[in-house]
């Protein structure tokens, strides 16, 4: 029976390792997300580097300087045909990217 115990115990640590290895992963996966279209955000972004990687100027919503939320508003010049959702809201947090909302791949009926 002493087997029996010593093979509990390493599956007890072959789960917390792969728990371990899949909770890394995902930390990994939300440091850098895609947005529509493949527009690479990262946390920690300033607002200038958001505004250059989404290729728009971005709009002042509401909130202390540093601490604000701002709106990125999609630039569907000439496509009449294109329908696309508001906007991607990034909230940001002393002066950098803490999260964003929004989806511009969107398509409202």
């Amino acid at each position: 029976m002493r087997g029996a115990g010593t093979f509990d115990r390493l599956i007890g640590k072959l789960t917390l390792i792969a728990a371990a290895l899949i909770l890394s992963g995902a930390a990994a996966h939300a440091q850098q997300v895609l947005t529509p279209p493949n527009i690479a955000l990262s946390f920690g972004m300033k607002a200038d580097e958001v505004s250059r990687a989404l290729g728009v100027q971005l709009q002042y919503v509401r909130g202390r300087p540093g601490d604000e939320l701002l709106l990125a508003r999609p630039d569907v010049k000439g496509a009449a045909l294109a329908s696309r959702s508001d906007g991607l809201y990034l909230q940001f947090r002393r002066g950098r990217l803490s999260g964003w909302k929004g989806d511009w791949g969107t398509i409202r009926p």
